[in-house]
């Protein structure tokens, strides 16, 4: 979804008391990260939990991730870093990827530097461009950022996760010819000023959807409803479930249900 300034700040919190919310709860609860103190110890995820999330502000801790980028990011990621032409949004692609090697490096036992990042094979395709991991398979993550607001998430099993600023009534209204009939017909049955927050909502679950899966957006956002009312969504053996953030975001997690597919998707 297209990307537009926003002052919503994200709240930081200790990794004591907070954290993702038990499986069966309709939003789940991310973490906190402060780059300058780190994450602490992390254990790796294990098989059945429910994702690990962590957020970052991205505006506080730009400094913190510039100065680590030389050393912590590979060749790879500094020349996509440099690729960006607004200094904002190469600022928080930086922050967002020395989180993703910090928080790998904690449940991995290695300094963030030596964290090996691969692409798997596109589900559609096959060719080596599909959803990034690490050398070895485990911990499974996805990585989102939009305008300031960093969102991560880990697991034993393949994971996707998206965050989306809530966009103008303008686009909200283009991209809703990009949704699943159902979805927009939904978004034209709700009060215009509620239209907005509604498509970052489905879309947020819809890209956290489609990566988990492993295509991205090369698959047709349209095939596949997911929907913006509360609650947990089913979908082809995966559950995809919203995420705490800040106003002015929506956010959300799809993991496998454990529930085999039933019918064709988008039904």
């Amino acid at each position: 979804m297209p990307e537009s300034s926003a002052g919503a700040a994200v709240v930081g919190r200790n990794q004591a008391d907070a954290g993702a919310s038990a499986p069966d709860s309709p939003v789940r609860q991310p973490v906190g990260l402060d780059l300058a103190r780190g994450p602490g110890e992390v254990p790796p995820p294990a098989p059945g939990d429910p994702p690990a999330l962590w957020t970052v502000d991205a505006a506080r801790h730009a400094a913190t991730a510039a100065l680590a980028a030389p050393t912590v990011l590979d060749d790879e990621e500094r020349r996509r870093a440099a690729g960006f032409r607004r200094d904002r949004d190469r600022a928080t692609y930086v922050v967002a990827h020395v989180a993703l090697r910090v928080l790998l490096g904690a449940q991995l036992g290695l300094a963030p530097h030596r964290v090996t990042l691969v692409r798997e094979a596109c589900p559609l395709c096959r060719e080596a461009h599909g959803r990034p991991a690490v050398a070895g398979g485990r911990p499974h993550f996805s990585l989102s950022h939009s305008d300031r607001l960093v969102l991560l998430a880990f697991a034993a099993d393949p994971v996707g996760a998206d965050a989306e600023e809530v966009p103008s009534a303008r686009t909200a209204a283009e991209i809703a010819g990009a949704l699943h009939p159902r979805e927009a017909a939904e978004l034209g049955g709700l009060p215009a000023a509620e239209r907005p927050s509604a498509c970052a909502r489905i879309w947020a679950r819809k890209e956290a959807y489609l990566k988990g899966i492993g295509t991205g957006l090369a698959r047709d956002p349209s095939l596949d409803h997911l929907g913006a009312a509360p609650g947990p969504v089913e979908v082809a053996g995966w559950r995809v479930v919203d995420v705490a953030v800040p106003p002015g975001f929506a956010a959300a997690v799809a993991s496998p249900s454990g529930k085999p597919p039933t019918g064709r998707k988008g039904a």
